[in-house]
């Protein structure tokens, strides 16, 4: 159950970050809102995964999933770059966090 919170911790990261993008130096209420909860909730579920998943370990795959949700997210919706080396960036980040799973 720990790596479910974590993953939906992660899932809520990106939406914390996306949401950054939207509130416009927090001067929009409802993104800026939606940005808040969905930062605190992240935050609570990564607690909770925390019990169980080694504080260097949860960091690390919450960090990663956020990067790589983020990422691929800023290349769909904001025509971030897509160059093979970021790409392949991205790919080192999604090996890293399936490297820690399979250690842990």
């Amino acid at each position: 159950m720990a790596w479910i919170y974590l993953l939906l911790a992660g899932v809520f990261e990106i939406g914390f970050a996306i949401g950054l993008k939207y509130t416009e130096g927090f001067t929009r209420l409802w993104p800026s809102a939606g940005t808040v909860i969905a930062a605190a909730i992240s935050l609570w579920l990564l607690t909770h995964a925390l019990r169980t998943i080694p504080v260097g370990t949860a960091y690390a795959v919450w960090t990663g999933i956020g990067a790589v949700g983020v990422a691929t997210l800023g290349i769909v919706l904001f025509s971030d770059s897509a160059s093979p080396a970021r790409l392949a960036c991205i790919a080192l980040i999604i090996a890293g966090v399936v490297g820690l799973k399979l250690v842990s």
